[in-house]
């Protein structure tokens, strides 16, 4: 019975340790992961020390080097970057009824730019990184 226990035991641990290399990403599928998250110019792909790493640049324009996680493809970059770039910003701004807009800037983990509200007056803003929504204005 012993030896059916550590039998059963050590194959369970075997094919836990197959079924979690099965569900490690690939290359490709890391490469087009980062591409969905907004990075571009990905390149020195590697898997080391149980994860990919890459260089590349954020949409916002900044080279980082980013950590992805070998089964979900999360990117963790060396920086905050956005997801958006100004283009993006400036769109949404437009499309939000914003006019005049000029100043666009990413700082400090936050868009922002000036410009005239749908009233006309002139507004500072904070945009999110990721939707593009403003999320405060001064």
């Amino acid at each position: 019975m012993k030896k059916s226990i550590a039998s059963l035991t050590i194959a369970l641990a075997l094919g836990a340790s197959t079924a979690m290399a099965q569900e490690a990403l690939t290359e490709r599928q890391v490469h087009t992961q980062l591409e969905q998250q907004g990075y571009t110019k990905i390149h020195d792909l590697k898997f080391t020390d149980g994860m990919w790493r890459a260089r590349a640049k954020s949409a916002d324009g900044a080279r980082v080097a980013v950590k992805i996680d070998a089964k979900t493809g999360q990117a963790y970059p060396d920086e905050q970057v956005s997801r958006l770039s100004e283009r993006d910003v400036r769109a949404a701004l437009s499309t939000g009824g914003y006019t005049h807009v000029h100043d666009v800037a990413y700082k400090d983990g936050m868009w922002r730019a000036k410009a005239e509200n749908p009233a006309g007056a002139d507004v500072k803003l904070q945009i999110d990184p990721e939707t593009g929504r403003v999320i405060g204005t001064n």
